[in-house]
C-alpha cells in the first residue's frame, strides 16, 4: 500500500492506521484531532473553524486571497482553497488556478513558475457540492475534495468552474485539425523564425531612417524654393519658378501623407513586435518548463516502478494484469502522484455502489443457475457455428515486427495537443483504421438479434446494455492507435449471407474529423452513429473521449434506443507498460417507452477491493422503478438479475442511503469470445478484427482495405508504410488547400461554394436528440452491384 512513499511507516503506528479511515464527508464531519465547531447552526463560515489552526500556520484564509481574483467567467480565475490530502495532514491550503478549461493547483504561488501539483480537465469533469463549503471534482478516476472558507467564496468558485467547463466543452467540440494538418516544429523552423524577426526589425529601422530623411530634405527643398521666389528674375523665369513651387507643394503634401502613414505603421509595428517577442519568449519558457516537468515525472515514475518491483512484501498486481484478490487492494480518492509529499497516505474506502443485491430463495437459485448454464451452452454453440461459417475467412495475419522507438523524443512535443494533431509514425498504430474499429462494435451482433425477438422491452433493454458494454472488450489489450481515416475514406462489411447484416462507414468531415456508420440487419434492427474522437495527451496518460450518439431501432416494436460512449484512458504513456481503462457513466434511453438503463464503469485502482474493470447498472421503467440489476466486467461478461423486492438500507461511507435489492439468481447475458491463438503477436486482434483488412473483390475504391500504408504495415514493411503515410497526408493537405482556394475565389466573385459533400451520407437534424448529424442516404449497395465507382474521389 505504501510502496509509492519514500519513507513508509510501519503498519502498527497510529498515524498509518488513521490513514486507512475514510475522509470526512463534509465540513461538519471533521477528524477527531480537529476542534469541533461550537454550533452546527452557526453561519456557513463556522464550518471552517475546525481548520483555523492550519490556516494560522500557513497564512491568511482563502477569502482575502481570492478577492483579488478576476470575476468568474473570465479566462483565468485564481485563489486559495483547502484540499483534502490524507488523515495525517487533513485539508491543506493550496493555490488554485483555473485557466483554459484546466484547474491546476500548487502549494504556493511561487510554485507556478516550476511545479504543478495536479491538473483536472473540466471538459470531462463532474462538479458536485456536498454542503455549504465543499466542492468535489472528479474526472477520469481522479477526485479532488476542496473547501472554501465561506459559502459565498464557494459559490464564486462553483460559478467559475461551471462556466469554464461549458467553455471547455465548446472548445473541444470546435476542434478542427486532423492528423496531417500540423507538422512538428523543427530546430530549423525555429531558427528561420528568429532570422525573420531580426530582418523585420532591421527593415523597420531602415524605414524609420528614410522617414526622417524625407522630412528633412522636404523641408530644405521648400526653403530653397521660397528663397528663389524672392530673387529678382525676368518674368518668364518667375513663372517657371512659380510652377516648380506648385509642384514642390504637391510633393510636400504627398510626402507628409506618406510620412504620417509610415509613422503610424512604425508605431504599430514596434508595438506588435514587442508583443510578439514577449509571446514567443513566454511560449519558449512554457515549452521548456513542460519538457523539464515531464522528464522529471518520468524519472520519478521509473524510480517508483523499480522500488515497487524490488519490494519483497507486495501482493498487488500491476495494472496490466489486475488481480481479483479483493483483500490485497485499497481504493483511493486521488492519484498517488497527485501531490509529492514526504508523508502522504490515501483513503482506504471508496464510494460503495448505490445499491446492494441479495439473492432470493434456494429454489429460484437452482432454476436460475440452470437457465444460466443453458444460456452459456447456447452461446458456445453459437460461437462454434460462427466459427464454421467463417472458415473461409482468414484466421491470422503476419506477426508484428519488433521495432524499437524512442517514445519520449516524440511525445515531449505533443503535451496538451489534440491527438489528431500529433503526426505519429505507424510504429504506434495498429493496421486498422478508425472506421474498421467502429465496425468492430458489431462483433457481438447476436445480442441484437436476440433482443429483436424479445417480447418484453425491459428484457430487450438488458440485451442492448450488454451489447453497448461488449464493444469495449476488444480494447483491453489494444493500446495501439488506429489509422486516422482520410476524408472520403469508406469501409464496408457485408455479412448478409452469414449473419444477416450489412455495415458501411464513411469519413464525412475533416474539420472536425468525424465518421458516420450505418448498419441494417435482416433480423429486425438498424443501428447508426456519428462519432468524433476528442483526445488529449497529459504527460502521464491519454484521455480519449468519443463524442456523438449511437442510435438503435428495432423494426417490429419501434423501440428506439440512444446512448453515448464513455471515456477511455491509456496509462503509462512515458514510463511503464501501457494499459487501458474505461470510466464514466452511460445512460441508455428507450425513446418510445421512456425506460432507462444507468451503467457505471468504475475506474481501476491499485487499492480497490472491487473486481477490476467492473460495470454495474440498473434497468428502470418510465416511472423510475428498478426491474433488473446488471453486473460484470467490460472485458469478460455481463449478467442480469431480476429484482423481486427493494428496500432502503443503511448509510454508506459518506452518509448516502443505499438501496437494497432482493433479486433472483443472475443470468448470463454476454460472455467474451476467446482471443485467437498467437493473438499477442498479432496486435491482440479478435477473430473479427483479423478479417477486417482482408482483401475483398468489388469494394469501393475508397475502402480502407485499399489504403496502401495500412497494407504495408500489416505486411511488416513499416519503413515503407511510414513513407506512404507521409505521402497520403501531404496529398490530403494539397486537396484541402485547393478546396480552400476555390472557396476564397467563390467568395470574391459573390458565388456560393458548396464545399465537400460525402458520397453516402448527408446531414439531417435528429428529431429525438435535436442534434444535426450525418445519416445514410442510400445508394452504396446498389452501386456495388453495378460496380460503378466512377464518382469516388481519388484519395489514395
Amino acid at each position: 500500500l505504501f510502496c509509492s512513499h519514500p519513507d513508509p511507516l510501519p503498519l502498527h503506528q497510529p498515524a498509518v492506521l488513521a490513514s486507512l479511515l475514510p475522509p470526512p464527508a463534509s465540513c461538519e464531519r471533521t477528524p477527531r484531532w480537529y476542534a469541533e465547531p461550537s454550533s452546527r447552526a452557526a453561519s456557513s463560515s463556522a464550518c471552517w473553524r475546525a481548520a483555523e489552526p492550519r490556516m494560522s500556520e500557513q497564512g491568511k484564509g482563502s477569502a482575502s486571497a481570492s478577492t483579488a481574483a478576476p470575476a468568474p467567467g473570465s479566462d483565468t480565475y485564481k485563489g486559495w482553497l483547502f484540499k483534502w490530502t490524507n488523515y495525517l495532514k487533513g485539508y491543506q491550503r493550496r493555490w488554485f488556478v483555473l485557466s483554459n478549461g484546466l484547474l491546476s493547483y500548487y502549494r504556493t504561488q511561487a510554485e507556478m513558475a516550476h511545479t504543478c501539483r495536479g491538473t483536472i480537465n473540466l471538459a470531462t469533469a463532474h462538479i458536485d457540492t456536498e454542503d455549504a463549503c465543499n466542492i468535489v471534482l472528479s474526472s477520469g478516476g481522479r477526485t479532488y475534495h476542496l473547501k472554501a472558507s465561506t459559502e459565498v467564496e464557494r459559490q464564486r468558485w462553483v460559478t467559475a468552474l461551471e462556466l469554464a467547463k461549458a467553455k471547455a466543452i465548446r472548445m473541444m467540440n470546435d476542434q478542427s485539425d486532423d492528423s496531417g494538418d500540423e507538422e512538428p516544429t523543427s530546430q530549423s523552423d525555429r531558427s528561420e523564425l528568429q532570422g525573420t524577426l531580426k530582418i523585420l526589425i532591421s527593415k523597420l529601422d531602415d524605414l524609420s531612417t528614410c522617414n526622417d530623411l524625407i522630412a528633412k530634405h522636404g523641408a530644405a527643398l521648400q526653403r530653397s524654393l521660397s528663397e528663389l521666389e524672392g530673387l529678382k528674375v525676368p518674368l518668364e523665369g518667375g513663372e517657371k519658378i512659380k510652377a516648380v513651387n506648385e509642384r514642390a507643394t504637391l510633393f510636400r503634401i504627398t510626402s507628409n501623407a506618406m510620412i504620417n502613414a509610415c509613422r503610424d505603421f512604425l508605431d504599430l509595428a514596434e508595438t506588435h513586435s514587442r508583443r510578439w517577442q514577449r509571446a514567443l519568449q513566454y511560449e519558449r519558457e512554457q515549452r521548456t518548463h513542460l519538457e523539464e516537468t515531464i522528464e522529471q515525472l518520468a524519472k520519478q515514475h521509473n524510480s517508483l516502478e523499480r522500488a515497487w518491483r524490488e519490494a519483497p512484501t507486495l501482493v498487488s498486481s500491476p495494472p496490466s494484469a489486475p488481480t481479483n484478490n479483493q483483500g490485497s487492494e485499497r481504493v483511493r480518492k486521488e492519484e498517488a502522484s497527485d501531490e509529492d509529499e514526504d508523508t502522504e497516505y490515501f483513503d482506504a474506502m471508496e464510494d460503495s455502489p448505490a445499491f446492494i443485491t441479495v439473492t432470493a430463495s434456494e429454489s429460484t437459485q437452482h432454476r436460475s443457475v440452470y437457465v444460466t448454464v443453458l444460456l452459456s451452452a447456447t452461446a458456445s454453440v453459437r460461437w462454434i457455428l460462427k466459427a464454421r461459417l467463417t472458415e473461409k475467412i482468414r484466421t491470422h495475419i503476419p506477426d508484428k515486427p519488433n521495432y524499437s522507438l524512442n517514445l519520449w523524443s516524440i511525445m515531449k512535443n505533443c503535451i496538451g495537443k489534440e491527438l489528431s494533431k500529433i503526426p505519429m509514425p505507424v510504429n504506434f498504430n495498429e493496421p486498422l483504421s478508425m472506421l474498421q474499429r467502429l465496425t468492430e462494435d458489431l462483433e457481438y451482433h447476436e445480442l441484437l438479434d436476440k433482443a429483436a425477438r424479445c417480447d418484453s422491452s425491459l428484457e430487450q433493454m438488458c440485451l442492448v446494455a450488454a451489447f453497448s458494454i461488449s464493444s469495449y472488450s476488444t480494447t483491453v489489450h489494444r493500446t495501439a492507435k488506429p489509422f486516422n481515416p482520410l476524408l472520403g475514406e469508406t469501409y464496408e462489411l457485408d455479412r448478409l449471407e452469414e449473419f444477416g447484416y450489412r455495415s458501411l462507414c464513411e469519413q464525412v468531415s475533416h474539420h472536425p474529423p468525424a465518421a458516420a456508420h450505418h448498419v441494417i440487419s435482416q433480423r429486425g434492427w438498424t443501428l447508426w452513429q456519428e462519432i468524433t474522437i476528442a483526445s488529449k495527451f497529459r504527460g502521464k496518460y491519454l484521455s480519449i473521449m468519443p463524442l456523438g450518439a449511437i442510435h438503435l431501432q428495432f423494426h417490429s416494436s419501434g423501440n428506439h434506443y440512444v446512448w453515448r460512449k464513455v471515456t477511455s484512458t491509456v496509462h503509462n504513456i512515458i514510463v511503464g507498460k501501457l494499459w487501458i481503462d474505461q470510466s464514466g457513466d452511460i445512460e441508455i434511453l428507450n425513446h418510445r417507452t421512456k425506460e432507462t438503463c444507468q451503467l457505471k464503469f468504475s475506474p481501476y485502482s491499485y487499492f480497490s477491493r472491487d473486481v477490476p474493470r467492473k460495470v454495474t447498472g440498473v434497468v428502470a421503467d418510465s416511472g423510475g422503478q428498478a426491474h433488473y440489476i446488471l453486473s460484470g466486467t467490460w472485458d469478460d461478461k455481463i449478467e442480469s438479475a431480476k429484482i423481486i423486492q427493494s428496500s432502503r438500507g443503511g448509510s454508506g461511507s459518506e452518509g448516502k442511503q443505499k438501496t437494497v435489492y432482493q433479486t433472483l439468481s443472475p443470468k448470463l447475458l454476454w460472455k467474451k469470445y476467446p482471443l485467437p491463438e498467437n493473438a499477442e503477436n498479432m496486435y491482440y486482434f479478435s477473430a473479427l478484427a483479423l478479417t477486417l483488412n482482408e482483401p475483398e473483390d468489388g469494394v469501393a475504391l475508397t475502402d480502407s482495405r485499399m489504403r496502401p500504408d495500412q497494407k504495408l504495415m500489416e505486411e511488416g514493411r513499416w519503413d515503407e508504410a511510414n513513407s506512404e503515410k507521409q505521402r497520403l497526408e501531404e496529398k490530403q493537405r494539397a486537396v484541402r488547400r485547393r478546396r480552400e482556394a476555390e472557396a476564397a475565389d467563390a467568395l470574391d466573385e459573390g458565388r456560393e461554394y458548396e464545399g465537400y459533400q460525402p458520397l453516402w451520407f448527408h446531414q439531417r437534424r435528429d428529431s429525438l436528440t435535436g442534434e444535426t448529424n450525418f445519416v445514410y442516404k442510400g445508394g452504396y449497395w446498389e452501386t456495388k452491384e453495378r460496380q460503378d465507382w466512377s464518382m469516388c474521389p481519388d484519395i489514395y
